[in-house]
């Protein structure tokens, strides 16, 4: 598959070591795409390595069931996290980079690498999701229907437009990735759509998330948002 200029075909297509962004809350999935505002220095220098280089950021969340982190330490990272490739750059003009991720594949983080850079490198085996690779794997297996009549119920409930022509367009490896990216569930939820097997697991897991956060607005409960 291409993603940008850079053609992955395959686990071997990606370097075994890759910066690593550790950022709460967000998601990237395979050929989603993921706008990012760089302002702090560790990343812009993190964001000039990937450009001078292989254009490969990992976006990983910190742990979220551990304890506050000690002043001057680096949070824990999750166990998977998603490659992506900068697919598009512009300097703001007051010190900031705006960039764009496009997901490459999943990962595991094997361990990180003490590279004695102001980011942090880890060395990744994107062999456990081969599956990434393949665009539009599994289409056929998702519940559409039933993606469509979550959505459309806490579209409602949340008082949100949508332009249902366009959603009924998308294709749906593609609508299942934006939604999971998109949704305004918490860390550990997005963690679990990240790591979902496959886009029938995925898609299933969104709808359960969904129909959980409705279950508590109407019981008056205010839903787990990021």
């Amino acid at each position: 598959m291409m993603v940008g200029n850079g053609r992955y075909e395959r686990a071997d297509d990606l370097p075994r070591e890759i910066p690593v962004f550790p950022l709460s809350g967000a998601l990237l999935l395979p050929r989603g795409q993921l706008p990012l505002n760089i302002f702090e220095p560790r990343y812009l220098a993190m964001v000039d390595h990937a450009l001078a280089t292989d254009r490969l950021i990992g976006m990983v969340q910190p742990r979220f069931d551990e304890g506050v982190t000690r002043p001057g330490t680096d949070p824990t990272l999750c166990g998977v996290g998603c490659a992506g490739r900068i697919t598009t750059f512009s300097e703001s003009g007051d010190g900031r980079y705006l960039i764009t991720l496009t997901g490459v594949a999943r990962f595991r983080v094997e361990e990180e690498v003490r590279s004695g850079r102001l980011f942090r490198m880890a060395r990744i085996a994107a062999e456990p999701f081969a599956g990434d690779f393949l665009a539009r794997a599994g289409e056929g297996e998702v519940d559409r229907p039933a993606l469509l009549k979550a959505l459309e119920a806490f579209f409602e409930a949340n008082n949100l437009e949508a332009d249902w022509d366009s959603v009924n367009r998308t294709p749906t490896e593609a609508l299942v990735n934006a939604l999971s990216m998109m949704s305004p569930f918490g860390p550990p939820e997005k963690q679990a759509l990240l790591e979902a097997p496959d886009l029938k697991t995925r898609a299933d897991t969104l709808v359960a998330i969904t129909e959980v956060a409705l279950a508590r607005q109407k019981g008056g409960e205010t839903p787990h948002l990021q």
